[in-house]
């Protein structure tokens, strides 16, 4: 049909039918061959799941028949209480463990065992070793006991089979303890091997805290020259990562009188904090020994953190008169960071704690009649101190295993039965008749 546009008329153009284009069979082929190589790339395993699956499955069959083929299986019983070292290193009496380590043999015929071993193993690791990605710089371990239960191709007949076993863990062995630089652990390690080649390990941490006992109170003195201030501070003897504690802060000399003035100090914030400060000599394997100097020498490596903390502004008494101030307040270890214990460990691991005190003192004038109408000369100082502190668990009942009693029972007295005193007269025959047919049997 024509078209009017503008007020001119003109003819419509021809629309000619765009011819169809017949797709063949040869190109529907060729398109589901590319689909098909398509796939193929974009899964390698496409067509081949059948025979990844069977594969799998047998991979799956043969390792579940090889833990059926087990012919022997070990676990252990522990029977002492935990490990818990009393008193420092030097006087510890350590700490008694004994268990029973336990051999099944399964199946349908006797074990024979070539060899039946426990350890009692102590390793030291450390997280910034001499080589780096290095096994023997990182770790180092030591065999301190070894029980021996069977050898030489002893037969063990089928069911479960108890070997007791017992030791005095040493007191002056470090106890277990997680670092930021390096860590302590101990394990019992039990490895049974038949004539077989069957090989089978079984693996059980044991750890050992220490606890110290606590004693009084200490006192510590502090002189902040040149200044006449003097810092007095009672401390618990030990202190354990959780719960708090109380700490007694006493400072004299805080008031100068002259003839019609005086100066004076006052206490505006108090801020305490305890530190945890680890040391950890890092030792080199014979591999990477040159890159220390030599034999025995290692790389020693710091670390501090603060495992709690707290700002006070208020709390403490004031008396100008006697020039002296004092305060008691609660300070504490933050759980959640997890601390560690002290530890002084012959393998180069050093872990202690301080407790660091800052007081922000002003100064300020007032006259000796009027001592309430001070006025504040502008000058500050901020005193620092430190105390060391012991962090330690805590020690229950405090009784070592040498001290505690034996057990009672009810139907045992407490002393061995008594016997008769009177004698009976015999009214038997007499004695005097031939014995020569009496014989010993």
């Amino acid at each position: 049909m024509p078209g009017r546009i503008l007020g001119f008329d003109f003819p419509s153009p021809l629309l000619r039918p765009v011819p169809e284009k017949k797709r063949s069979a040869s190109s529907v082929r060729s398109d589901g061959s590319r689909h098909d190589s398509m796939e193929h790339l974009r899964r390698p395993h496409f067509g081949k799941s059948h025979s990844y699956d069977s594969k799998k499955d047998k991979s799956r069959e043969s390792s579940m028949s090889r833990q059926a083929a087990r012919h022997i299986k070990l676990d252990m019983v522990v029977e002492s209480p935990p490990v818990l070292f009393l008193d420092g290193t030097q006087h510890s009496s350590g700490s008694l463990f004994s268990g029973r380590m336990q051999l099944a043999v399964t199946g349908t015929t006797s074990a024979a065992i070539k060899s039946f071993t426990l350890a009692f193993r102590a390793t030291t690791w450390t997280k910034r070793p001499v080589g780096d990605h290095c096994k023997d710089c990182s770790s180092k371990s030591n065999d301190i006991k070894e029980w021996k239960f069977l050898g030489e191709n002893a037969e063990v007949a089928l069911g479960n089979h108890d070997f007791p076993f017992s030791y005095l863990i040493p007191g002056h062995l470090p106890t277990t303890t997680n670092g930021h630089i390096a860590s302590i652990d101990y394990k019992l390690v039990a490895r049974a091997e038949t004539v077989n080649g069957e090989v089978a390990e079984y693996v059980r941490p044991v750890v050992i805290n220490r606890a110290i006992r606590p004693g009084n109170d200490k006192n510590s003195v502090r002189i902040f020259p040149p200044t006449n201030l003097t810092l007095n501070v009672t401390l618990p003897s030990v202190i354990h990562p959780i719960g708090d504690f109380p700490v007694y802060a006493r400072m004299s000399g805080i008031t100068t009188k002259k003839e019609d003035t005086q100066i004076r100090w006052r206490l505006r914030k108090l801020t305490w904090r305890i530190e945890e400060q680890e040391k950890f000599v890092s030792p080199a394997c014979p591999k990477h020994m040159a890159k220390v100097g030599g034999e025995g020498r290692g790389i020693q490596h710091e670390h501090t953190r603060d495992i709690g903390s707290d700002d006070l502004k208020s709390g403490w008494k004031t008396d100008f008169a006697d020039g002296q101030l004092e305060g008691e307040f609660t300070a504490s270890i933050d759980s959640g960071l997890k601390p560690q214990c002290d530890v002084d460990s012959p393998s180069g691991l050093k872990i202690n704690h301080v407790m660091v005190l800052e007081l922000v003192i002003a100064e300020e004038w007032a006259p000796n009649k009027k001592p309430n109408q001070a006025t504040p000369t502008g000058a500050a100082r901020v005193l620092r101190t430190q105390f060391n502190i012991n962090v330690t668990e805590r020690s229950g009942m405090g009784i070592a295993w040498e001290d505690e009693q034996p057990p009672l029972y009810e139907d045992i007295p407490d002393s061995p039965p008594s016997y008769r005193i009177e004698i009976d007269n015999y009214d038997g025959s007499e004695l005097n008749e031939d014995v020569d047919h009496l014989h010993l049997s």
